[in-house]
Order: structure tokens, then sequence, then C-alpha cells
């Protein structure tokens, strides 16, 4: 039987969420720009979705959503300008709304950047990545600007919760209003301090695209390519730096592998048993051209090493011909770059896969009894995989059901009781 066709709400409804998730951040960074503030820049931009809700039913979807969030965004800064007491004040600001092209702002490319012109979107991201804050409220703003992340996605991300977030994301608008900082991409001097808040924001940005902590689809593509395409702008506004060229070989490493990471039905599929045929060879070329480019520095960093994890995957013309001892030794190397508790996991599956699973079930157990990632799904995950194949099935089976109890996402809670089912 064939599904009941979807009203003209529904049908809106999905649009309107499609686009604040590829259009949102682009219109909201256009208004920042102009108003210098964040409440009323998201004030006007969440009017416009809720206008589209109303009126898109009945009028039709715009051949252009993304423009029309952005004129309609604009011109609700607008009404709410003009009801404003000193309104003479914002003259030139109600000038540069009304000169405002209807979502048509400029474009960043290379050829910009090194002219000093790059677009809206790059500039609040250093805005929100200034040194004045917090290094978790940089992240944690950006991934809501321009990443169009919900306070619950980025506290899922944080591993905090919502309330925290919330709080974190007030401060820093507060701390940008009443400290003046400028919107702006600082002179080449400035640069090198904002760097370290700009690569984790975007490498976060596209840890939620590779891996949606909600929603039902294990990916979220257009996060994972504006992700992308911020690295490329600021390899080409910073190509000296070794770690902004690492981290775009490492996102380009892993978004190469997007279309076998899911099966026909939307399935998780483990990397094991991807049809490696459908990965984007041209993609995993330029990622490992760009890796040597950062290694010849001869300055490594975490995100290189990270990128030469996903170069050895990607190498691997079959799951047998992966260099497990090779990724041992880098993970080794990484966390004495970073320690923390996720890389000595994921130094833990490494061994495992090199030395065998009670090796690394060993280690696996001392993260758990820590209790720092009890909250954290891949730590029972990978634990109850050790153990199933350990054939500890009933052991297997209570770290699976764990693992279940944290997964937000509906395509990671699936696979994990798919493989409940095997060892009950």
């Amino acid at each position: 039987m064939s599904a009941p066709p979807r009203s003209a709400a529904e049908v809106t409804r999905e649009v309107v969420e499609r686009t604040f998730r590829e259009e949102g951040g682009r219109a909201l960074a256009s208004l920042i720009r102009i108003l210098g503030d964040f409440d009323l820049a998201e004030e006007a931009v969440q009017d416009a979705f809720a206008v589209a809700l109303t009126r898109w039913p009945s009028d039709g979807i715009p051949r252009n959503p993304g423009a029309w969030i952005t004129r309609a965004a604009r011109n609700k800064a607008i009404d709410r300008l003009r009801r404003e007491r000193r309104l003479r004040e914002k003259t030139k600001v109600l000038a540069d709304l009304e000169s405002l092209e209807s979502g048509r702002e400029e474009e960043a490319t290379v050829e910009g950047v090194a002219s000093g012109i790059p677009d809206d979107r790059l500039r609040l991201m250093f805005t929100c990545c200034h040194p004045a804050l917090a290094m978790d409220s940089r992240v944690a703003l950006t991934l809501r600007t321009l990443g169009g992340l919900t306070t619950r996605e980025i506290a899922r991300a944080f591993l905090s919760s919502e309330p925290t977030i919330a709080q974190r994301l007030v401060r820093a608008k507060r701390k940008i209003r009443d400290a003046g900082i400028p919107y702006r991409v600082p002179p080449d001097d400035l640069l090198p301090e904002r760097l370290d808040g700009v690569l984790a924001v975007l490498y976060l940005i596209f840890n939620e695209g590779y891996a949606a902590t909600e929603g039902d689809s294990l990916l979220r593509q257009e996060l994972g390519d504006e992700a992308i395409r911020l690295g490329r702008v600021l390899v080409a506004l910073m190509p000296d730096e070794a770690e902004v060229v690492g981290l775009l070989a490492l996102m380009l490493l892993h978004h190469a592998r997007r279309e076998a990471r899911v099966g026909p039905a939307g399935e998780f599929v483990l990397m094991e048993d991807q049809d490696r045929s459908r990965w984007d060879r041209p993609m995993i070329a330029e990622g490992r051209s760009l890796l040597s480019q950062a290694m010849r520095t001869g300055e490594p960093g975490p995100y290189q090493v990270q990128a030469a994890i996903a170069a050895v995957h990607a190498s691997a013309g079959t799951p047998e011909q992966t260099d497990w001892p090779q990724i041992e030794r880098l993970y080794g190397a990484l966390w004495e770059m970073a320690p923390s508790p996720v890389v000595a996991l994921n130094r833990a599956v490494a061994v495992a896969m090199a030395e065998g699973a009670a090796a690394g079930l060993l280690l696996v157990d001392e993260i758990a009894e820590s209790g720092e990632l009890d909250d954290y799904l891949w730590l029972h995950s990978a634990r109850a995989d050790l153990l199933r194949r350990l054939d500890r099935r009933a052991d297997a089976a209570d770290a699976y059901r764990r693992a279940i109890d944290l997964a937000t996402n509906p395509v990671d809670r699936t696979f994990l009781q798919r493989r409940l089912s095997q060892v009950e």
C-alpha cells in the first residue's frame, strides 16, 4: 500500500527545516554584519522562518527559499528598527538593510579572500572566535549561528547539558556586545590567536554533519559541505598554517566515504562492510595531497595526525589490508599531543584490531572505570563489540543496551539494536 499524500503544510515544514539548516547561517551572518546585534538578527531570522511556515503552504514554495528568507528577515529587522524610539540613530543601519540584496550576498572565493574580502560567514566565524571569549563559548556560539545547530545538539557535541549551553550562548553574545568586539576577519598579525577556536568550530560543525546527533539521517551533508567550504576559504587565508591545511585534509578524507556509510534504507554501515568502490577517490587524493603539503612544514599537530589516520584507512583496498599497527602508533602520537578520553578510546580500539580483542578490552575497561565517558554511547558500543568478539554474550548485551539508552539518532539506535539481537 502506498503512503498517503502529504499535506502542503507537511511539505512546507520539511522545506523550511532544510532551508534553516542550509541557508539560516547565511541570512544570519548578513544581518549581524549590518545590525551588530546577535539577538536582533536571530529574532528577525526566526520571524522570517515563522512567516514561511504560514505563507508557503498557500503561496507556494519560492524558487530560491534561501533568498526569500534573507529578504523576509531583512524586512523584519527593518520593521523592528522603525518601531524603536531612537530611529534617527539607526538611519545608516536602515539604509544598509534596505540595500541588502535578497539573499544574494557576496560569495567567498579564493580571490575574494586573497583581496581581503571574505564573505559574511567567515567574518562571523572570527567574531565568534574572538580571544576575549572563553574557548567553549566561541565554539558553541559559532555552532549556533553558523552551523544552525540547536542548543540540544550543541550540548550533545560538548557532552554537556542544555541549560549550561544556553547560558554559555547568552554570556557570549553579551560579551561581544559589551566589549564592542568588531565584526571582521582580523589583520594578519592577530590571526594566529584566533586559530584554535576557528579550527575547533570547523571540526565540530563537520562532525555534526558526519554523524548527526539527532534527526532521521546519519548524515547532514550540508554541514559537512559547509565546513569544507569554510575550510577551503581558511586555507586560502592562511596557506602557511600546517594545522589549517591538515584539518581540511582530514575533513576531505572523511567526507570521501560519506556515500558508503549508509545503506539503501539509510542504515549505518561499518567501515569494514562498506563498498569501497563508492568512496570518492578524487577527494581522497586531494586530502592526501593536502596532508603531504601540511607535513612538509615540519610542524606536526593533532589535525594532521588525525588526517594521517584517515589516510591509512583510505589507502586500504580491503578491510584486511588496513595497517592497524600504524594506526595504533598514530593514536599514540595523538595522545601525546592532545590527550583526551576519546583519543584513549580510539587507541584502545586500534589496539584491539592490531593485537586482539582481549588486549583492547583491558584498555576500554580502564576508560570505563574512570567514569569520564559514561554518557558517551561509543564507549559502550566499542566495549560491547569487543565483548561480542570474545563470546561474552551476556556482558555484550548489557553494554549494547547502555549504548542504546544513550543514542539520540534513530539510525544509530537501529544499528545498535540489530547488534543487540545478535547476542541475546
